[in-house]
């Protein structure tokens, strides 16, 4: 959203669509704010968009914006407002908290939004999550440990750039079944190494790393392909994004490796069957996923 002249915003509301149609969510202005000229609208491959002029005699300065119909979805709303005096500000507007009042003394603060929405990503992915434990509980030596995560980092920073930036688009059914088959795959390992076995994932985690990665790149993709990213911002949110998903992946990270450490200290010695459970957890979870995934898959085809 642009201010243009005194009182007169450009407004563009880009959203995803749902199998061809846009879904129900509408931008609510303040009540001072009335159309000016003729609106328009386009569908584009995987998203519709609405462009109008509203005028605001007010101005928006300390205005409060809403999202009606946001409750009913899980995905959030981010909400760009450019001044003519040159201030800027970026929200987010989440389904539990649909409204923002803007403030009157916007800055650069707003584009922590992509840094925040990093870390919120990957803390919510629980599939993401699971794939890095399934590393964790392959690994064996510290060197190794670095050299699988930088690697899983290095993978899925590539393919998240190149995702943003369109120059690759991968369907999200096929992408979401191929990221569940990744969790699945690294349950069987698991047991390898407890059972004193080898394999070129146990003997090479990084490069098994970097594969999938590549593929996770995708996924965490998603949670900025469907904001509508202003082309002049895609830049820096795709470097606040990708640093807030190492913040969270980095602390998922330490924290599994400080209670893992805490056992050792403390001499916790589990049953054989606790010693286990993690690759079976991996392995039931891959193979529920794996098959809703590709059963949503072929749904999505009909």
């Amino acid at each position: 959203m642009r201010l243009n002249f005194l009182s007169v915003y450009e407004v563009l509301w880009k959203q995803p669509t749902a199998q061809g149609n846009p879904l129900r969510l509408t931008p609510v202005f303040p009540a001072g704010c009335r159309p000016a000229g003729e609106p328009s609208s386009e569908v584009l491959s995987q998203a519709w968009v609405w462009r109008a002029q509203i005028d605001c005699t007010e101005g928006l300065a300390g205005q409060a914006l809403a999202v009606e119909g946001l409750e009913a979805f899980s995905i959030d709303v981010l909400v760009r407002v450019e001044h003519a005096d040159g201030r800027s500000e970026t929200h987010l507007l989440k389904p539990n908290d649909p409204l923002i009042k803007l403030d009157d003394t916007a800055g650069t603060r707003g584009s922590l939004t992509y840094l925040v929405l990093g870390v919120e990503h990957i803390a919510l992915g629980v599939d993401h999550l699971l794939f890095v434990l399934g590393l964790l509980l392959i690994v064996r030596d510290r060197w190794t440990l670095v050299k699988t995560i930088t690697s899983f980092t290095v993978a899925h920073s590539l393919t998240l750039a190149v995702a943003t930036l369109g120059s690759v688009h991968v369907p999200a059914a096929p992408l979401n079944a191929a990221i569940a088959l990744s969790i699945l795959f690294l349950a069987p390992e698991v047991v390898r190494v407890w059972r004193g076995q080898s394999s070129l994932t146990i003997r090479h985690p990084w490069l098994v790393a970097f594969i999938f990665g590549l593929l996770h790149g995708f996924g965490f993709a998603s949670g900025l392909a469907t904001l509508g990213l202003p082309q002049g911002e895609i830049p820096l949110a795709l470097l606040l994004f990708n640093v807030g998903v190492e913040i969270g992946q980095l602390a998922f990270v330490l924290g599994v490796l400080a209670l893992e450490r805490s056992f050792r200290v403390l001499e916790i010695h589990w049953p054989r069957f606790a010693q286990m459970a993690p690759a079976y957890v991996l392995g039931s979870l891959g193979v529920l996923w794996t098959l809703q995934r590709v059963a949503l898959m072929f749904a999505v085809v009909r």
